[in-house]
């Protein structure tokens, strides 16, 4: 009981902090959202952001990016880590998404985790943000902060997910998700955490925290 009421009281703060939290990728269509989110992987927002408008004219849809090659495609995300990889995942959804899906990102948890270059995470991002699906996607950031403010003791993503959601309300999972996310870019970044200007400071047991500022 004595978690679950610091839990609330977390949400509270975070709602407080960041009460319009939400992806900072930029997408206007689920296929553009799951495109952005698998780019997204070992890359930052901000390159994935850089890339994808060129990217996205020349393939605004899964049936022209299933007709290019993954050479084709490394042209406009090789700015972004592990580019090779990503433009065959790339080639290879969009194939599947006109073979299975007629072409268009499937409301199914399980369906967007058979893609490739899809896993757990791309799929709570992609159905939470374009379908409104119930999910904590578990990325480096939430998983950090999970820890640091003894939410969680797992550094399996699938376990912290479990952790968080028995935590806090279904309804707020999205929310969480993208506060934490946003509070671990701004505030409680990895290397070195500004304990001394957090609002949630006094709720976290800061474990795994060396630095502070």
């Amino acid at each position: 009981m004595k978690l679950r009421r610091r839990a609330a009281d977390i949400l509270a703060a975070l709602e407080d902090a960041y009460p319009d939290a939400r992806t900072e990728l930029e997408f206007s269509t689920p296929f553009e959202l799951l495109v952005a989110t698998v780019l997204s992987a070992q890359a930052t927002d901000v390159s994935v952001n850089a890339a994808t408008p060129a990217l996205f004219r020349a393939y605004p849809d899964a049936l022209a990016l299933s007709r290019a090659t993954p050479e084709d495609v490394e042209g406009y995300i090789r700015t972004i880590g592990l580019y090779r990889g990503k433009a065959r995942n790339l080639v290879a959804l969009a194939g599947l998404l006109i073979e299975r899906h007629a072409g268009e990102v499937p409301n199914d948890f399980g369906a967007v985790v058979a893609l490739p270059g899809a896993g757990r995470k791309t799929a709570n991002v992609v159905l939470s943000n374009a379908y409104g699906y119930p999910a904590i996607a578990v990325d480096t950031h939430v998983g950090r902060l999970a820890r640091r403010m003894g939410l969680s003791a797992h550094t399996n993503p699938d376990r912290v997910e479990v952790d968080l959601q028995a935590l806090f309300p279904r309804e707020r999972w999205v929310f969480l998700h993208h506060a934490l996310i946003l509070h671990g870019r701004r505030v409680c970044n990895a290397r070195r955490p500004l304990c001394s200007a957090c609002t949630l400071s006094h709720l976290c047991p800061k474990l795994e925290v060396v630095n502070s500022a």
